[in-house]
């Protein structure tokens, strides 16, 4: 079991790595480096620009910031990785450490135990629970090494007075309902080992739902019996329920179903960018009846229309027919594999989105659904990363975008962290009279 948890480990790996991998480019972006070239040029709000950012980075400073979506726990599982040490992103491929989470002013972050899609049958639903259970144990474990600097949250509160205490604030969910399996006390099992969402499915259907992106079409139109009986376990435990990744149905039934609100962990807007991970206006109009929320994701693909590459798409399906299953590679293929595909990026570059794509999918939001119904869940470590947010230690460039767009503080605090943690607080609302 052991070399087969191994080799599924390295299957996951590599499958954040390949739907992250064009996402990556080498980029170093400092603060506010959207400005103009003369810093002394009065803005539309009738600063300066260094005035403005110093502005926006004061916001920045007294908000709660909270991050709803990195699968960095699959790098925590990774022999001799220390999220106490600074990585270089454009060396490693990491966006997300402490010391970044603290340059950024980054306050909290949903780290998502990501577990790729496998086969669905008795052995590969043990082998995925074995897995989200280990990354849970290292970050759990992660957070006790470091626990001057960062504390495992469980609550709303938690992250505000892991905050007044100078500590950022580790929540914990599971990404892809997978590891589920067909027994549904899974669910408590893992709300009891601190998960607080779960995305239902990923890439690919699984027994609970069908995906966005399954290359094989729906197959549950929706979720499936076992995925209504997940969404009302998950209501009656207080855990968030995530749509993201799944396809429309996905969303209509579980915004039925849910007698709390729902999340879109990191989504983005479809009228602005037509990809189908993204939501509709109607999708997006629901979820404000329903209370929930929709937060931002930092991949280029959702963000803006992804410009023809055809030598490219051509050098990459031919390393793919070349390359061997993921789960027969040996470390040294894997890395040659990485590195043939950062290759590939490099020779035949996308250009990336930018921050103020994001900020366009904010503003589309905020007019559709509303100043309350928007949040932010940039995917680091998982394909997230842009120019001007390419990895934790860049956050900050939201803010300043939106202060010279003219948010307000009180609108500010709201995208960051105030709409997620009201719809976190409605959930645990909603469980406590269920179980009661």
């Amino acid at each position: 079991m052991k070399l087969k948890l191994k080799n599924y480990l390295s299957f996951c790996l590599l499958v954040v790595f390949l739907s992250g991998c064009s996402q990556e480019t080498e980029t170093a972006v400092t603060i506010g480096e959207t400005q103009t070239a003369d810093t002394s040029e009065q803005t539309a709000t009738g600063e300066t620009e260094q005035e403005l950012i110093a502005r926006a980075l004061e916001i920045h400073d007294r908000v709660l910031t909270f991050d709803s979506h990195a699968d960095t726990p699959l790098r925590m599982i990774e022999p001799g990785f220390d999220m106490a040490v600074r990585h270089d992103p454009n060396e490693t491929g990491s966006k997300v450490d402490y010391p970044r989470m603290i340059e950024g002013g980054l306050d909290a972050i949903f780290f998502a135990a990501f577990v790729a899609q496998d086969i669905r049958d008795d052995e590969g639903n043990s082998r995925a629970k074995a897995l989200g259970l280990q990354m849970i144990d290292a970050v759990v474990a992660s957070a006790e090494e470091n626990s001057d600097i960062v504390g495992i949250a469980l609550d709303p509160d938690d992250a505000y007075e892991l905050e007044d205490a100078g500590k950022r604030a580790i929540y914990i969910a599971v990404e892809n309902g997978y590891p589920i399996g067909n027994d549904i006390s899974n669910v408590e099992l893992f709300y009891d080992a601190g998960v607080r969402y779960i995305t239902l499915v990923h890439s690919s259907n699984n027994d609970l739902a069908d995906s966005a992106t399954d290359p094989n079409g729906p197959e549950h139109e929706g979720l499936s019996a076992l995925g209504e009986e997940v969404v009302r376990e998950m209501n009656r435990l207080g855990i968030m329920v995530d749509v993201s990744h799944g396809n429309d149905d996905v969303f209509y039934d579980s915004i039925a179903i849910s007698e709390a609100p729902i999340i879109a962990s990191h989504s983005n807007a479809r009228a602005v960018t037509d990809h189908q991970r993204n939501m509709t206006d109607e999708m997006l109009r629901l979820m404000a009846e329903n209370g929930g929320v929709v937060q931002l994701t930092m991949l280029s693909s959702y963000l803006r229309d992804i410009p023809e590459n055809p030598e490219r798409d051509a050098a990459l399906a031919e390393l793919r027919a070349n390359a061997k299953p993921a789960i027969e590679m040996t470390e040294e293929e894997r890395l040659a594999m990485r590195q043939a595909f950062s290759e590939i990026s490099r020779q035949y570059p996308d250009p990336s989105a930018t921050v103020e794509h994001v900020v366009d999918h904010i503003d589309h939001i905020v007019e559709v659904a509303g100043i309350d119904h928007v949040g932010i869940g940039c995917d680091f470590d998982g394909g997230g990363g842009i120019e001007g947010i390419f990895d934790a230690s860049e956050v900050m460039n939201i803010t300043i975008e939106l202060v010279r767009r003219g948010y307000t503080e009180e609108e500010i605090e709201k995208i960051w962290g105030g709409n997620l943690m009201r719809v976190f607080r409605e959930v645990q609302a909603v469980a406590e009279r269920l179980q009661a």
